[in-house]
């Protein structure tokens, strides 16, 4: 067996930051509002900004550094129109991001589904990789539950779930009572504040439809 490194191909589920204009200080404060809404969610969060929108030259090492001081990871810049912004760029020590040219990959075999049967307590992540997620119990507040395909919670949802974290839109998280500090599929998210009042406590299923997420509320 070789125990020399590897380096292989493979994907992740990245923050995109999208930007309109090259004001920098704006988009650091918008930044800023975002962690201070989600801290556990966005800390160490690993970010691509996405500029194909942005007319004139932007201030690349500042749009670092503000990033950085926000508390995530600047990766990369996608959608640059010239050699010249690449240059811009690269000089600030972001790669250069471009959409894959090779064809699509077949999705990952899905995996059983995983099945919770306690309480996920606070500060508790758990993680169903390649498959959907049922947990028979609550989500306590500050947990976390993740997983590539589908989420389903018996309980009440009172913590933080991520349904296709593999970037899979047709996933969907159902709750039997909607308490959330935060839920998002394929990287699209809402926050507390961004639940209908009608929705709250509820059992509802919340799903991505044309990169806009909606509630449901379910009666059965």
């Amino acid at each position: 067996m070789s125990h020399s490194p590897d380096l292989k191909g493979s994907s992740f589920t990245l923050s995109v930051l999208h930007l309109s204009d090259n004001d920098v200080e704006k988009t650091v404060k918008f930044l800023n509002e975002k962690v201070e809404q989600a801290p556990t969610f966005f800390a160490n969060a690993p970010v691509v900004i996405n500029i194909a929108k942005v007319e004139g030259d932007i201030d690349f090492h500042a749009l670092k550094h503000g990033i950085s001081s926000a508390g995530m990871i600047p990766v990369g810049v996608a959608g640059c129109k010239d050699k010249r912004t690449q240059n811009l760029a690269s000089e600030a020590s972001f790669a250069i991001m471009s959409a894959s040219k090779s064809p699509s990959q077949a999705p990952a075999k899905m995996a059983p589904t995983k099945i919770v049967r306690s309480p996920v307590r606070s500060g508790q992540q758990i993680y169903a990789k390649d498959s959907d997620l049922v947990v028979l119990n609550h989500v306590s507040e500050g947990a976390e539950v993740i997983a590539d395909g589908s989420i389903h919670i018996h309980g009440t949802l009172r913590g933080r779930a991520i349904a296709g974290a593999n970037g899979n839109k047709e996933a969907v998280i159902i709750c039997n009572k909607l308490n959330a500090e935060l839920m998002s599929i394929a990287g699209h998210y809402w926050l507390t504040e961004q639940f209908a009042d009608e929705y709250w406590q509820q059992k509802i299923m919340f799903s991505l439809d044309d990169d806009s997420l909606r509630f449901e509320l379910l009666t059965i």
